[in-house]
């Protein structure tokens, strides 16, 4: 056996294995760059809410009052396409729309974090992923 075929069979021996798990899924591979975008976020709302998102809704809920001092808007402006101003930090707040801010709705567990968070200051409770759903479909149009 010459060099090249023993070269050839270890290659082999190596590769069929790492193959296989990777076709298993025991071996998860993490992109370095996040495929994650707002509408591959706004279809997973959809999916989890199992109806079609509605940006009217979205913009209603966006821009109503629910029974708190605050609406989204308040903090994100309507529309929320410039800085916005924290009610009551008077902090900046980047544009919320994705086309004004292409970084918002990138990372689904951002995502999730900053919408439990607001969600509960101007609904008193978590959004459903109903809510979510027409909220982002409704930003995304902007």
């Amino acid at each position: 056996m010459n060099q090249i075929t023993s070269v050839n069979k270890v290659k082999q021996s190596i590769a069929t294995p790492l193959l296989s798990l990777l076709l298993m899924g025991s071996i998860a591979i993490s992109p370095t760059v996040s495929a994650e975008t707002p509408l591959t976020i706004l279809k997973q709302y959809e999916a989890l809410s199992k109806q079609t998102a509605s940006a009217n809704r979205g913009q209603v809920l966006f821009t109503s009052n629910h029974g708190r001092d605050w609406s989204c808007s308040s903090c994100h402006g309507n529309p929320p396409t410039q800085t916005g101003k924290h009610a009551s930090t008077g902090k900046n707040i980047t544009p919320l729309a994705p086309s004004f801010n292409p970084e918002r709705f990138t990372d689904t567990s951002k995502v999730e974090k900053w919408l439990r968070r607001n969600c509960n200051d101007v609904f008193g409770r978590e959004c459903t992923n109903s809510e979510k759903a027409d909220i982002l479909s409704w930003l995304i149009k902007l």
